[in-house]
């Protein structure tokens, strides 16, 4: 998720940087004289999935948290592992968005433990923390999309690469001394450091590589996989005149790492992560661009309306209206947007305070739920229309995880993973156990979609 101050580019200059990049047309996945894809799969066919043979849709989770609860270590926790899945499958959710990658961080607000440091030593525990809940996820018929890092500090992310090839500068994100967007465009320097993105892709070797220590099947043979993610968010810069300037290398990074995972593991699909405008400069020509290579197999789009100012946290009852009309407005330029690309399109984050913009599970989730059903509404539409936009994934599930800290802050040492990410306060978007009404919700898109036979 982002903070709402994103630059403005015009038109003119983004062409300008681009025009020297133009890629191949996008393409059908498996076309025709290609080998067939294998049973299990998802596969891309023109602006839809399939699974098997059938067009492929969901009702899906963020939960960027389960490998560390598939840890067989201090924090985590296999039996709440299970639980977790379980009521997730008993609502119908079949796809989960995890987390793959964190870096051992010196930024504040960023998880501990983490999957590596600087070194080529992986922290193996966590990697099998990781197989466990891939071999879970597996083994309840869901999918899961696997992101690789992060543009965000909660993880470590790019930052902390850049900090282990630049003699350990970083910039913490709402630094006062630092305002933004001079975190973010410290942090798109990564795209140009040739030493900060080979320490990422020896990563990315490594896990697209991997044998699951679980079940023994390679991760590039793993039906439960859907789709491997650059990272959690990436974008050019923050600010106008350095994401400009950064656009070729951001789209090189991109087509450069989606071809290399492509490359080591035909059988998934890829894509950007990215949050679609918002994360664009607003331009549709920064989102075409970034995910026009045939190696990246569907656009994605988030939409946070809470940190975007078009909900304002102290009167959302009176901006819930306006909260509402542009996010409606938003899903509508995507699915223009994948239209034009002839990709699939899946809106995999999305998020909602509680009533008040108060984090305590007991206070009523009246707004959101309103949220989510319009979410919710316009996949049916468009899925009931043959248009491209094929799934949803909530941010995000927090479950039985409940925070002990009466500032709702994650501090160092909690072993109670919420779905809401370190730098946030606990309880902040996260949908509890407890949550009822946001559950039945989620069963009734779940059953809706089910019922849709449109091919």
């Amino acid at each position: 998720m982002t903070t709402d101050k994103t630059p403005m580019l015009s038109r003119r200059a983004i062409l300008a940087s681009t025009a020297a990049m133009a890629l191949a047309p996008a393409v059908p996945a498996f076309a025709a004289g290609t080998a067939a894809p294998p049973a299990g799969f998802v596969t891309r066919d023109g602006i839809g999935l399939k699974l098997d043979g059938k067009p492929y849709r969901f009702v899906g989770a963020n939960a960027w948290y389960l490998a560390w609860l598939g840890a067989d270590a201090d924090y985590g926790d296999r039996g709440r592992l299970s639980r977790e899945l379980d009521a997730l499958a008993a609502d119908g959710v079949t796809n989960l968005r995890i987390g793959a990658s964190a870096e051992l961080s010196p930024l504040n607000n960023s998880v501990r433990p983490a999957f590596r440091d600087q070194t080529a030593t992986y922290n193996e525990t966590l990697l099998v923390g990781l197989d466990n809940a891939m071999a879970e996820i597996g083994r309840r018929n869901m999918k899961a999309v696997l992101y690789l890092t992060n543009f965000w500090e909660w993880s470590g992310g790019m930052m902390t690469y850049l900090s282990w090839v630049n003699g350990g500068e970083y910039i913490n994100m709402n630094d006062p001394a630092h305002p933004w967007p001079e975190f973010a465009d410290f942090n798109a320097d990564f795209y140009r450091s040739e030493q900060a993105v080979a320490l990422y892709h020896d990563y990315v070797r490594a896990v697209v590589g991997r044998t699951n220590t679980v079940t023994d099947v390679r991760y590039a043979d793993d039906p439960a996989i859907m789709a491997w993610q650059l990272a959690n968010e990436p974008r050019s810069a923050g600010g106008q005149e350095k994401a400009l300037a950064n656009l070729p290398a951001f789209y090189a990074w991109i087509n450069g790492t989606a071809r290399l995972i492509k490359s080591l593991d035909p059988n998934h699909l890829v894509s950007t992560g990215g949050e679609g405008l918002k994360g664009s400069s607003e331009q549709a020509e920064v989102v075409i661009e970034s995910s026009r290579s045939p190696d990246i197999d569907y656009l994605t789009a988030h939409i946070w309306p809470g940190n975007w100012s078009w909900l304002d946290r102290t009167d959302m009852a009176g901006t819930h209206a306006r909260a509402r009309a542009l996010s409606a407005e938003y899903m509508t330029q995507h699915i223009d947007l994948a239209r034009r690309l002839g990709k699939p399109l899946v809106i995999e984050e999305f998020g909602y305070p509680r009533d008040g913009d108060v984090y305590d599970p007991a206070i009523p989730t009246t707004m959101r739920d309103d949220f989510y059903a319009d979410i919710h509404a316009a996949v049916l539409a468009d899925v009931r229309a043959g248009g491209p936009l094929v799934g949803s994934n909530f941010w995000a599930w927090n479950g039985e995880g409940r925070t002990r800290n009466p500032d709702f802050r994650f501090h160092d040492g909690d072993k109670d993973w919420l779905g809401d990410p370190p730098h946030e306060p606990q309880g902040w978007y996260g949908v509890f156990d407890t949550d009822q009404s946001t559950r039945a919700l989620v069963r009734a898109q779940a059953a809706a979609l089910r019922d849709i036979q449109v091919s």
